[in-house]
């Protein structure tokens, strides 16, 4: 029998942010994601609580390299040195050596890196398993198919369990909350790829999964309608890139220091809880990504009196969209 458990890392104390995947089947055990570093005793009770500690784990499965998903890795490693890591090839370099990954986030997140997601460790080069998308991997009596499915990163991979026709399909398919109807595009910088996560959408859809897996957050039980409902999200957004390309706002000058978690304080007015600071800084960031794929290093330059209206303009943008995410998101 295979054993499929949600645990909510309760990430920055808000409930149904980041979740891992215990799998067990057959006495083996392995986690999909296990998340940031800063969630590490939380994932320590999570699994306690399930009659599990990280010694009695086999393996991690990381969907993608990026901190809320992986960050936790090296410090497993190190109380569990027998884990095995799989990774996909791009991402393993950033699992030997994180500084590089450490800087990019650093430049979006500031002072508040370490706090949000506590201190990531490197991983050994001899835990780690290289994928490249068409392994199996067995877990007890169950298998996972390995996927390649960039788009969100360069570095993403979906687990495919065919028995329970269940994709984990980590940030694929976007961030939306178990049982709510609220869809968010997942767009970080620096190389989301519209037209390629489309086609790793496209790729989910077609083995008729009867559910998907986010980490952020949970089950969705209609997977052809959300994959559906997630492609015209992207479009929207790109549609918006274009549109504020058109109006002047594009590359530095529509994110810069703005995404900098002293200049999202300045958008939303003192006193915001830091998970509405990083929300905001991950949407700002996720379209100045767009821009910055789809503009030019003419088209955004801009001179300081436009510059300064170009971020009036954010400003007005950013608290709009923050009451929307309050108003349907719960957040």
């Amino acid at each position: 029998m295979t054993t499929l458990t949600t645990i909510d890392l309760n990430w920055t104390g808000r409930p149904c942010s980041i979740a891992a995947v215990l799998i067990g089947s057959e006495g083996a055990s392995v986690l999909i994601d296990p998340g940031p570093a800063s969630t590490m005793e939380t994932l320590r009770s999570g699994l306690r609580d399930r009659g599990q500690d990280f010694q009695t784990l086999d393996a991690l499965l990381l969907t993608h390299v990026h901190l809320d998903h992986a960050g936790a890795t090296g410090a497993l490693v190190r109380e569990n040195p027998n884990l095995k890591v799989y990774v996909h090839e791009f991402g393993l370099v950033h699992m030997i050596d994180p500084s590089r990954l450490l800087a990019s986030a650093g430049r979006l997140y500031g002072g508040d890196l370490q706090m949000l997601y506590g201190e990531c460790m490197p991983v050994p080069e001899s835990n780690l398993k290289q994928l490249h998308g068409g392994e199996r991997i067995r877990v007890g009596e169950a298998e996972l198919d390995v996927f390649y499915t960039p788009g969100h990163a360069s570095h993403h991979v979906t687990y495919w369990d065919r028995v329970s026709r269940t994709a984990f399909v980590g940030d694929t398919a976007g961030i939306r909350v178990q049982g709510d109807a609220f869809l968010l595009p997942a767009t970080p910088p620096p190389d989301i790829d519209i037209e390629t996560w489309n086609h790793s959408l496209d790729t989910i859809a077609s083995w008729g999964p009867e559910r998907l897996f986010l980490t952020h957050f949970g089950f969705t039980e209609n997977p052809a309608d959300h994959i559906r409902l997630y492609k015209e999200r992207l479009a929207e957004w790109s549609a918006l890139t274009r549109k504020l390309l058109a109006s002047g706002m594009g590359g530095e000058g529509f994110c810069g220091r703005d995404c900098r978690g002293n200049q999202i304080h300045a958008a939303n007015g003192r006193g915001r809880p830091l998970h509405f600071q990083w929300r905001v800084a991950a949407l700002v960031a996720g379209i100045d990504a767009l821009c910055a794929e789809k503009g030019s290093a003419t088209q955004v330059k801009r001179t300081r009196t436009r510059g300064i209206r170009i971020r009036k303009r954010i400003r007005r943008w950013l608290i709009g969209l923050l009451q929307q995410l309050r108003n349907h998101a719960n957040l």
